[in-house]
């Protein structure tokens, strides 16, 4: 199970890296109480296990941060499994947000907003001393923060934070509203002339074999898996975390969906997390 202790300034940019880390597949829990972290992370193994979490804790709990010495041993002995990511900012753009915002700081109840920063960096010191990684938000928008976040999120299985999603369909449905790309393979061989075909669909091997007899359609899927290849990684750099690939015919029963299996497969192996829906294939 990974750990992903977000904490940092406050104005600095924490809910926004939270909501990177839930778009990128981690469940995600905002002002959590260090002395829960344990806690939380025993009944993830027992009772409902997650492979990654992203666990929010600032300065609205900072009562709580002198259990951060308490943890001192529990941390280092989980220390390959929890990483803590720290955000700050330079003081004047940390005024200048709350002023935009028309917010107050936690810490200004009885002092300056100056002030208040300068005391919450201080308290927050010894947990950015322990962070595994610091990024200073004061120039950073929204997209820079999210591609940061990804680089430190980056690893062997970083391919399991991109979903795509593969889906057939038939024009004469209309094409689907949220699709990001649209394949036409109507000029493929059609198994709906060929009478003990047309009733089946893409999903059984005899309309398949139909299907990909054609160096026409091998080529084709050929392209599409190379396709796929030079674009997915490129959507992954600029932050994109989920693709809908939408592949059809005209009916959408039988072209489409050979097509789309055979792209699921391809994806499927070179280890992304894909699912695959066929829209129409049910529809006469």
């Amino acid at each position: 199970m990974n750990t992903v202790i977000v904490t940092g300034l406050s104005g600095s940019g924490k809910s926004e890296a939270m909501n990177i880390f839930e778009d990128i597949g981690y469940y995600c829990i905002d002002n959590m109480p260090p002395l829960l972290i344990e806690k939380f992370r025993e009944l993830s193994r027992n009772s409902f296990e997650q492979e990654k979490t992203a666990l929010g804790v600032d300065i609205r709990g900072y009562r709580f941060f002198e259990d951060f010495r308490a943890m001192e041993e529990f941390l280092s002995e989980e220390k390959g499994d929890i990483k803590i990511l720290f955000l700050e900012a330079r003081e004047d753009i940390l005024v200048r947000r709350y002023k935009m915002s028309r917010r107050s700081h936690p810490l200004s109840a009885n002092q300056t907003m100056l002030e208040a920063i300068r005391q919450e960096r201080e308290i927050l010191l010894p947990l950015r001393e322990r962070a595994d990684y610091i990024i200073d938000t004061s120039d950073t928008d929204i997209h820079i923060l999210r591609e940061k976040i990804l680089e430190f999120c980056r690893d062997k299985d970083e391919k399991k934070a991109f979903h795509l999603i593969i889906n057939s369909f038939g024009f004469k449905h209309g094409i689907p509203i949220d699709a990001d790309l649209v394949f036409d393979v109507r000029f493929l061989p059609n198994p709906y002339y060929i009478p003990q075909l047309k009733e089946r669909t893409g999903n059984e091997k005899e309309v398949q074999d139909y299907v990909m007899n054609s160096e026409v359609s091998v080529e084709f899927v050929r392209r599409l898996e190379d396709m796929m290849d030079f674009l997915i990684p490129n959507y992954m750099k600029e932050g994109k975390t989920q693709l809908v690939v939408s592949i059809g015919c005209t009916g959408g029963r039988h072209r489409s969906v050979t097509v789309a299996n055979k792209l699921y497969e391809y994806l499927d192996k070179s280890g992304y997390r894909a699912s695959i829906h066929h829209r129409d294939a049910s529809k006469h």
